[in-house]
């Protein structure tokens, strides 16, 4: 396994795998056998860097959420697990109320919203300390110093680590880091967005970003990192929910523009040079970008864990990278 560090602060900066793994739908698609081989395996493997939400899995069972944190919270309590994992896991967008969502019902990142959420995630992971907590969409009825005094307090009781922000306008997220830097308080350090080697459009709208996506990481967010390296971004869904290798997962629609075919026919080209899965390709691509990416790849089985991890040893030649980087 490689390693990176996330974070500024000496304080709460860690030290992280380069692969994260998503726990998304452990304990409830993925049973808690399979999800306990899984996690097993990623931490034999050096993998220290798991991802989670309170809001997972509410739409599987129209419920509030939470099975993901509290499976991985028996996990850790069965394995003995301590501060050698880093877990992150997301508020703000947990429905209130079941049968509700995100986009018409969300918890919301008021400062009451933030610290009781925050506790819950801590009761289910079994924690005293969140390690990373991030802000998981916007919510634009809450004035941005309320949400960024609330985050920053929970840091200075020693409750939360690191914070994260995903699915912001680049904007918000800047807003909200001068407003905790003229606060004195935490602010974002890690901001995960939908990041693969093949570009959406980013215009197209849906029922959560009406003025189009926010959950990609488009042009002016990569603009963004590229001007503020001590910024990580955790790349969610890098493998397209399977689209790259399966023929039974189309690629989303988004992806439906003349730039794809010339993508996808440079990533198998890669592949079949190195003897890799254009999978393979994709997590390498990532972790050896010119600025810090960390792959956040799910896995309901061991098998398909252990072909992401063999992605972390893949080295791509500058001019594979270059290829790679330059296919319209």
């Amino acid at each position: 396994m490689k390693y990176r560090t996330i974070g500024v602060d000496p304080g709460t900066r860690r030290e992280v795998s380069v692969l994260a793994l998503g726990a998304m739908l452990f304990g409830s698609v993925t049973d808690e056998k399979t999800s306990y081989a899984v996690l097993d395996h990623f931490v034999e493997a050096g993998g220290t860097f798991i991802d989670t939400s309170d809001n997972y899995a509410f739409w599987i069972d129209g419920q509030l959420g939470g099975q993901s944190e509290a499976l991985l919270g028996r996990w850790r309590r069965s394995r003995g697990v301590g501060d050698e994992i880093v877990i992150a896991t997301k508020l703000g967008a947990a429905p209130l109320a079941a049968g509700t969502g995100y986009i018409d019902n969300p918890e919301g990142l008021s400062a009451k919203a933030i610290r009781e959420a925050a506790e819950r995630s801590r009761e289910r992971l079994g924690v005293e300390r969140l390690d990373l907590l991030y802000a998981h969409i916007e919510d634009r009825t809450v004035p941005p110093r309320e949400t960024v005094e609330a985050f920053g307090e929970l840091v200075t009781e020693g409750t939360v680590g690191m914070l994260g922000a995903s699915n912001h306008a680049v904007w918000r997220v800047e807003r909200a880091r001068s407003l905790a830097a003229a606060a004195g308080v935490p602010g974002y350090e890690v901001l995960q967005y939908q990041h693969s080697h093949l570009r959406p459009r980013y215009d197209i709208p849906d029922a959560l970003f009406p003025e189009g996506s926010l959950g990609h990481a488009g042009p002016e967010l990569l603009s963004y990192l590229r001007a503020e390296p001590d910024l990580t971004l955790v790349a969610y869904s890098p493998l397209l929910g399977g689209a790259y290798a399966r023929p039974d997962k189309p690629l989303p629609p988004d992806y439906d523009h003349p730039g794809t075919p010339a993508r996808l026919a440079v990533l198998r080209e890669v592949a079949r040079e190195i003897g890799a899965t254009v999978n393979q390709v994709v997590l390498a691509w990532q972790i050896g970008h010119t600025f810090p990416i960390v792959p956040l790849a799910g896995a309901s089985s061991v098998a398909q864990l252990a072909e992401n991890l063999a992605a972390v040893d893949l080295e791509l030649t500058p001019d594979q990278r270059t290829r790679l980087d330059s296919a319209h």
